[in-house]
């Protein structure tokens, strides 16, 4: 018998489930291959932190966004996409390739998630530049690399934390940063924090380095203009970005300047999509981590649940 939330969502799953597929559509069949070969666990397997925590859309929207957020308070990494990237044209564009990325070195088998960190790092030999103080960057730079993979994760988990409605072992945590370490140092990082309290320890021997400058300003302006193919483009571009602020550290919100009008902002965007969360778990059960979990003969529900 359907439970009592089951009826109640039923209603929003498919148009959600459209919203999410035009928003963010599907690799091509002939890129990625999720379903082959049979039991072929890809980098990480069904039973790690890293498919839980990567499961979670609405998590990892939010925290998709408060990662591009807080990356812009680097200047020297975001040099490089103020230099080499189309983002004033098609910010939505490195949206969808970042998400290709993330979902496909977290679910793709083995052989094509290391395919695809290979091909990135083949592109990040070509970026390189100088900053508007004169400093030299490259995308392949040890610490950049670092840099972009901590944020990122950082936020990642704490949307997972915030949307998921699924408490997370005291363990889970540094679990999920021992694991997912393994990316950037393919790509060519180094010392990248394993533990939880490695990156609060990071972050603060690294705030120094971080700056809002005017470049920060006009790609987040254009982040806050980001039109997404769904219906009611701005309210729910706005939902995720506000949320994803929710996020952030409060030192990062005191480098960005945000108000306490910003932060209430914010704080309310949270508590809406955490209560719509469940419609959007509903609505994706279909998506790349249930044919992973398929491909290695595990029920995808099992990713709802910590060991």
């Amino acid at each position: 018998m359907p439970s009592p939330l089951d009826l109640l969502t039923r209603p929003a799953r498919e148009p959600i489930r459209r919203w999410v597929l035009k928003a963010f559509p599907r690799p091509d069949t002939g890129s990625l291959d999720y379903d082959h070969p049979h039991g072929d666990p890809g980098l990480f397997g069904p039973h790690s932190a890293t498919w839980r925590v990567h499961s979670d859309f609405p998590g990892m929207l939010a925290g998709g966004l408060a990662a591009l957020t807080l990356q812009t308070l680097h200047p020297l990494a975001l040099a490089g996409v103020w230099d080499h990237s189309n983002f004033r044209g098609d910010l939505l564009g490195r949206l969808r390739r970042t998400t290709a990325f993330v979902g496909g070195t977290t679910y793709a088998p083995r052989a094509q998630a290391e395919a695809l960190i290979e091909h990135v790092r083949q592109i990040h030999l070509h970026i390189s530049g100088r900053s508007e103080d004169g400093r030299p960057y490259a995308a392949d730079d040890p610490d950049l690399l670092t840099w972009v993979h901590v944020s990122e994760a950082y936020c990642f988990l704490q949307g997972y934390r915030r949307y998921s409605h699924i408490a997370m072992p005291a363990d889970a945590a540094d679990r999920y940063y021992d694991e997912v370490r393994r990316i950037a140092e393919a790509l060519g990082a180094r010392d990248v924090p394993a533990t939880e309290r490695e990156v609060t320890e990071y972050f603060r021997r690294i705030r120094p380095e971080l700056a809002f400058t005017e470049r920060s300003r006009v790609v987040l302006g254009l982040l806050g203009k980001v039109r997404l193919p769904v219906p009611m483009a701005g309210l729910s571009r706005d939902l995720f970005l506000l949320a994803g602020h929710a996020l952030l550290p409060d030192w990062a919100l005191a480098m960005l300047g945000h108000t306490p009008w910003q932060q209430r902002q914010a704080r309310l965007a949270a508590h809406a999509l955490w209560s719509i969360a469940p419609v959007f778990h509903a609505a994706l059960k279909d998506g790349i981590a249930s044919r992973a979990c398929r491909r290695m003969g595990v029920p995808p529900e099992q990713l709802q649940h910590w060991a």
